[in-house]
């Protein structure tokens, strides 16, 4: 039985809040994917992302607070804290484009970041599964499948980005929107690599552990 398996019973409050960032940042995304699937009444919804955005902070600061306050951790505490920051960094960058499609008062979808929103989705709630793991963390192929899922996903955004820019400078669109869209397609392809900066911390934890 390895140290984390033994540790488990007296440290579920690091697991409570891995699985409650992973739900908010699932929550996150599916908004921001039905913002591009129904793009009406923008303010509204970039809102509600911005208030799942403020819900996960709290959820990463107490855990920041737990962590250096609890005797007993269920893995280095390096560790928990680069894989709380990794969570809330993909949320974060969700944010940040939602955001940016209110402040660049954006009237025109760009389809391709509807595309990248379903992968940043289909990512995160892989992610939920690989954290939900982290409980039994015997049962390690499901989280490692899990892992390897999100780097594939990972693979597809940078894919979709490369399309989608190149569509963009094609399409002759002026230059500010261009910009405009440039940086929101890349703050959903950057959450999509915070994704799998997630997926690799969970895989060195289950390596490790198992």
């Amino acid at each position: 039985m390895s140290i984390l398996t033994k540790l488990m019973p007296k440290t579920d409050a690091f697991f409570d809040a891995f699985e409650k960032q992973a739900a908010l940042t699932v929550e996150g995304a599916r908004l921001l994917k039905e913002l591009f699937e129904d793009f009406t009444d923008v303010p509204r919804k970039v809102k509600e992302i911005k208030d799942v955005e403020h819900k996960a902070d709290d959820v990463t600061h107490a855990a920041f607070a737990l962590l250096y306050t609890q005797f007993i951790t269920p893995f280095d505490r390096a560790v928990i804290h680069r894989l709380l920051s990794a969570i809330d960094d993909v949320l974060d960058l969700t944010d940040a484009a939602s955001e940016r499609v209110g402040l660049y008062d954006i009237r025109t979808l760009l389809p391709e970041a509807r595309e990248l929103a379903t992968v940043l989705l289909a990512q995160t709630r892989k992610m939920q599964e690989a954290v939900h793991g982290l409980r039994n963390i015997k049962d390690s192929q499901r989280i490692l499948d899990a892992c390897l899922e999100i780097n594939s996903l990972e693979n597809q955004a940078d894919s979709l980005l490369r399309r989608a820019l190149a569509d963009l400078f094609r399409s002759g669109a002026d230059p500010l929107t261009i910009i405009k869209w440039k940086e929101i397609l890349d703050l959903i392809e950057t959450a999509t690599d915070r994704a799998e900066d997630v997926a690799n911390v969970i895989e060195n934890v289950v390596l490790e552990n198992t």
